[in-house]
């Protein structure tokens, strides 16, 4: 085993695990007090370590090469690409942080943490090796570093009785989700004789018995928990609804990036020799998120809890690219990812300036009525993520579902992408009433509180990524995301 090169490849890990670790110390030491240095610090440490991913994201990353620690670890393209998103996503969750604990959470409980970055940090960390997994035993060892952090995100302020009722939700729901996987994990093992990829993928050829057939449909919902596809979606509307905001935001970003990129790698690595087997349930899955986010979200007044089904729906248009199991549709997956997050945390950011003088937050449709008339700025914004959340041209999520329906119907999957289609332009009726209540509801006049700079700068930011300006960046982005669907399917 060669360390030095092994260690050369988790470079921005090392970074990560140095940041937190020094963080964590600083948070013992100095308390409160020093969260927002901690957060910059963090924000900081996030951006080096994805500084260390551009030269692998510019040449590209595939063959033996890749593989660190024994194999335990692949360091290829489609782990760099998606460590981007999710070193990205994390940074602009923790510009927004601060505001938001040190106003709204100032009298449940005692402002911003310093706890709060660092377990960010961890969670990305996390993330970094789910993305990197090459064994079933680094996959549950970053699944776990992950999902520990966000249940103590998810229930961060103790105080609040909602906030506490998300992070219990979460960690029950996700031990139980965790168990199923680590029993597929266990069948497939005593089935194939290892937990290496390639070890259980050798095992898997040939015709498929019920025993690994059951350990394979363990392990993807245990998966499908983690990316909160039907029918294992449960979870997500009340924690989304009951963490606090910014929270809610890097769950909808950074950890969705991790588990999709993780489902990719289970998938193509372990399962790419039975494709009819996996290629079903992925398929139910896909169609049956979309079908059930479009219509769940129609009726709620809460604008939380309207994103979390928009977040169902949206995975099941990342996971109909999936289902293509081509590298076209895999690319087309990886755009609609990168796409999808700058959707995302536009609309999270936008919900956090809608604030009251005193700090307090709105989150229902009543609260956002004529919100053109007192807050312009927030409303057109608003109306370009959910417009491109919709799908509607000539905005860049139009662009998102294009690539998926056209790698379907390549794919022959003509009558899926007809019923994706369909099922997408139900789910453009809720998007459409966020247009309707700001912009020609009687004025409620309520949303009167400041934002702060990095608010509005990362409004304008993804409102311009998303705007008609963003199909300047497709040529790249494309390219980034062949090379990384390209080195998925190496070993294919």
């Amino acid at each position: 085993m060669d360390f030095p090169a092994s260690f050369a490849l988790i470079a921005p890990e090392l970074v990560l695990v140095g940041t937190g670790l020094a963080l964590l110390l600083v948070a013992a030491w100095a308390g409160d007090k020093a969260a927002r240095p901690i957060t910059i610090l963090a924000a900081t440490g996030l951006f080096g370590a994805g500084f260390l991913l551009v030269p692998g994201l510019h040449t590209g990353m595939d063959g033996p090469g890749t593989l660190a620690f024994g194999g335990l670890l692949k360091i290829d393209s489609f782990a760099l690409f998606a460590k981007a998103l999710i070193y990205l996503a994390a940074i602009a969750c923790l510009m927004v942080a601060p505001r938001f604990f040190d106003s709204e959470a100032a009298g449940l409980d005692r402002g911003m943490r310093a706890e709060y970055p660092v377990l960010v940090v961890f969670a990305v960390l996390g993330m970094s090796i789910m993305v990197s997994a090459n064994d079933f035993m680094s996959l549950y060892l970053g699944l776990e570093l992950n999902s520990l952090s966000a249940y103590v995100l998810a229930a961060i302020l103790k105080r609040n009785a909602h906030s506490g009722e998300a992070g219990l939700k979460y960690f029950v729901l996700g031990a139980l989700a965790s168990g199923i996987l680590l029993y597929g994990m266990s069948l497939l093992y005593g089935f194939t004789g290892g937990t290496s990829f390639d070890t259980v993928r050798a095992g898997l050829l040939g015709d498929l018995t019920y025993g690994p057939l059951f350990g394979l449909t363990f392990v993807l919902a245990g998966l499908a928990f983690k990316i909160s596809a039907v029918p294992f979606h449960m979870w997500t509307p009340d924690v989304y609804e009951g963490a606090p905001t910014p929270v809610t935001a890097f769950f909808s970003t950074a950890p969705k990036v991790a588990a999709i990129g993780l489902t990719a790698r289970v998938v193509f690595d372990v399962f790419g020799g039975q494709v009819l087997a996996w290629q079903q349930i992925v398929m139910f899955a896909a169609l049956a998120s979309i079908i059930f986010g479009a219509l769940g979200a129609i009726g709620q007044e809460n604008l939380k809890r309207l994103l979390a089904y928009s977040s169902i729906n949206n995975v099941g248009f990342i996971l109909l690219g999936l289902a293509v199991a081509s590298e076209a549709g895999a690319s087309a997956m990886l755009v609609y990812l990168f796409i999808y997050v700058a959707m995302s945390l536009g609309s999270f950011v936008a919900l956090l300036m809608l604030r009251s003088e005193e700090g307090g937050l709105y989150e229902t449709f009543g609260d956002i009525r004529g919100l053109s008339v007192t807050q312009p700025a927030i409303a057109w914004c608003l109306l370009i993520f959910m417009f491109s959340l919709a799908g509607i041209p000539p905005l860049l999520g139009f662009y998102s579902k294009f690539v998926v329906f056209q790698a379907t119907v390549d794919a022959g999957l003509i009558a899926f992408g007809a019923i994706a289609i369909a099922a997408s332009v139900i789910g453009a009726f809720y998007y459409i009433k966020f247009v309707k209540v700001m912009f020609f509801d009687e004025p409620v006049g309520l949303v009167t509180g400041e934002s702060g700079t990095g608010h509005w700068a990362l409004l304008f930011l993804m409102a311009a990524l998303l705007s008609p300006l963003g199909y300047l960046l497709t040529p790249s982005l494309t390219d980034l995301a062949d090379k990384a669907a390209s080195s998925l399917f190496f070993a294919v």
